[in-house]
């Protein structure tokens, strides 16, 4: 009987724990929810940066693709922003498969150092490996885009017979966002 009496009374503690953890977790208010981390506009640790709009970057690369129409070239024209993402691609009416991939490693190159492509194409035989830096295409016909002296974009062209004509057409691009 002492056993079956002990068992009981086991059984009831343990039932009785468990209805008020119970009754406990079903009456105590919901935590709290973590602070909200914010950062101070004034924080040295944030840089504001300049990009361009999908307006003005299809507006650029338009008139790159105009200029190239008129001279009877067909090209491609990609515009991509400072991290090299791209924003627009234009691909002309008949402009050769490969410039589309081609149009988009120049501007991607301009914007990174903030140099024409023709510059930079210059500088290979200094710094022959520079051509091996993933993404980049040193070949004529990128230029940056700057505001206040600093790269906030690129402008690529591929597909006219030479470099210089393809970097022609990406200065006209580059001059569209002067207006």
């Amino acid at each position: 009987m002492k056993k079956i009496l002990f068992g009981a009374t086991a059984a009831a503690v343990v039932a009785a724990g468990t209805f008020g953890a119970v009754s406990a977790n079903a009456s105590a208010p919901a935590a709290a929810p973590a602070a909200v981390v914010r950062a101070d506009a004034g924080n040295a640790n944030l840089q504001q940066s300049t990009h361009l709009t999908i307006e003005a970057a299809t507006k650029a690369a338009q008139a790159t693709l105009d200029a190239a129409e008129k001279e009877n070239q067909r090209v491609s024209v990609a515009v991509v922003d400072r991290n090299g993402n791209t924003i627009v691609t234009l691909r002309g009416d008949g402009a050769g498969p490969q410039s589309y991939e081609s149009a988009e490693l120049k501007a991607f190159t301009a914007v990174s150092w903030n140099a024409p492509t023709s510059v930079l194409a210059g500088r290979l035989a200094q710094a022959p490996n520079l051509k091996d830096i993933p993404g980049t295409l040193f070949l004529a016909g990128g230029a940056p885009v700057t505001a206040k002296g600093a790269p906030i974009a690129g402008i690529g062209v591929a597909g006219a017979p030479s470099g210089d004509l393809d970097e022609k057409f990406a200065q006209a691009g580059v001059a569209a966002l002067a207006n």
